[in-house]
């Protein structure tokens, strides 16, 4: 299968301290499944940001969906990002919204019909055990229901890529096995998935996921996974 993602000697620093990323190249197929390990400050959320372009790098290559991603002009990025569903450690909920009207958000900003959004709103809300809390503001719901929000918000478009950042860090270990098995089935359908964890439990299951694992700033390759470097890039 085609790259979806490809970095390439790619360098990240915060100012003027050392760099936190530091030559980092792999090469990521279009519908794998990825789990992404590391000690904290290993630099696991700097990598997960450049994934998603909330941050461009310092230096390096990074291609996405075939495209240069670090000269992407900025008004293509939303267009981008529309293509990468992303679930971070902070929600990042709309307060306002209800649960069912912030998981109807991308595909409201995506354009679809007001017909066609009820349904997979109910659906994804009641995968994720919240079917009752439809009409709850994020301030009244627990941070395990939050987080459930955002990971329904984050997959109801089926994103061609996934970013999750610690995606089951407030839940149980049942309804964390719950939501991976959710990632399995949106990777079986094409979704190229990354999740962030350290939780090593969750890698028995997803059969045939990757493993990266970054240590001061560089990815290793623990699984062979990334053995073949993606060269040089046009």
């Amino acid at each position: 299968m085609a790259n979806i993602v490809q970095f390439e000697n790619v360098g990240l620093r915060y100012g003027t301290g050392p760099e936190t990323l530091v030559d980092v190249s792999f090469a990521l197929t279009a519908g794998g499944f990825y789990f992404l390990t590391g000690a904290s400050g290993a630099g696991k959320t700097s990598l997960l940001k450049l994934l998603y372009l909330a941050q461009r790098p310092t230096r390096g290559i990074i291609r996405l969906f075939g495209e240069d991603a670090v000269t992407l002009p900025r008004a293509r990025l939303p267009g981008f990002r529309r293509r990468i569903g992303v679930v971070l450690q902070d929600f990042r909920l709309i307060p306002h919204l209800s649960a069912a009207d912030n998981i109807a958000l991308p595909l409201r900003v995506s354009g679809v019909p007001e017909a066609d959004i009820e349904t997979p709103v109910r659906e994804m809300l009641a995968w994720v055990g919240l079917a009752d809390r439809a009409n709850s503001r994020p301030a009244t719901l627990s941070g395990g229901e939050q987080q459930r929000v955002a990971i329904a918000r984050a997959v109801i478009g089926r994103p061609e890529v996934l970013v999750a950042d610690e995606p089951t860090g407030n839940v149980d270990p049942t309804m964390a096995a719950r939501l991976i098995h959710l990632f399995d089935g949106l990777n079986r359908l094409g979704t190229t998935v990354v999740v962030a964890t350290h939780d090593m439990g969750l890698l028995s299951g997803v059969d045939g996921a990757h493993l990266m694992r970054i240590e001061g700033g560089r990815v290793l390759d623990p699984t062979g996974s990334l053995r073949h470097p993606p060269g040089r890039l046009a």
